[in-house]
């Protein structure tokens, strides 16, 4: 067996042993399902208040906790600690083994994988753009807004928006829910979600959902 046959056969093997690594994406049901499922858990957060299992509370924490929530089993034990025994509640997900690890699998700028990652991260290494245009959004994509010195997250939820202001103070659990109208009429323009706002970069849409 010469070199050429010799590296071929190494470089196959990185390969194969990044295939089993590498969670899949997820078929358009568990997308579906994943979408529903952040929807139902934001929706939760603002009624009732942050969940105790939510510890990073800002824009990009309330998304992590959202995605990771969603892509976990939700049996009846968690249904009860989460206050939605006996209440309907969307599909389950049914992660095949591959998939299990996208529950706390961000990928970092630096090609590394974390379970953290911070607004600008998100984005950048984990979504891909749909367009400056609400109309192009779907429950559970993000609305990225880059204010130069900081940037901020907002989830679609539907016809409005959701998201963490990055502070809580006394009864001021920091949640945040605007409807879309609303939203393009605040005297701040700077968070206007339209094409005309150079701070609104865009739609975002994560990578492991199918389009």
């Amino acid at each position: 067996m010469n070199r050429r046959m010799l590296l071929l056969g190494a470089l196959g093997a990185v390969a194969a042993r990044w295939a089993l690594a590498a969670p899949e994406s997820l078929t358009p049901a568990q997308s579906r399902a994943v979408r529903a499922w952040m929807g139902h858990l934001i929706s939760a957060q603002l009624s009732a208040g942050p969940s105790p299992r939510w510890r990073h509370r800002d824009c990009a924490g309330l998304v992590r906790f959202a995605v990771a929530e969603a892509l976990r089993e939700h049996d009846e034990k968690w249904r009860r600690a989460n206050g939605m025994a006996g209440v309907p509640v969307p599909p389950e997900v049914r992660l095949e083994p591959a998939q299990q690890a996208l529950r706390h699998r961000w990928r970092l700028a630096d090609g590394t994988i974390s379970a953290y990652a911070g607004a600008l991260e998100l984005i950048q290494e984990n979504t891909r753009l749909e367009g400056r245009d609400c109309n192009v959004a779907g429950s559970g994509d993000l609305l990225f807004f880059d204010q130069g010195d900081a940037q901020h997250l907002m989830v679609w939820m539907g016809s409005f928006v959701a998201y963490h202001t990055g502070s809580e103070s006394g009864a001021d659990s920091g949640l945040r829910a605007v409807a879309l109208g609303r939203l393009l009429r605040w005297s701040d323009t700077r968070w206007h979600p339209s094409a005309a706002n150079p701070n609104f970069v865009g739609v975002y849409r994560f990578k492991f959902l199918s389009s």
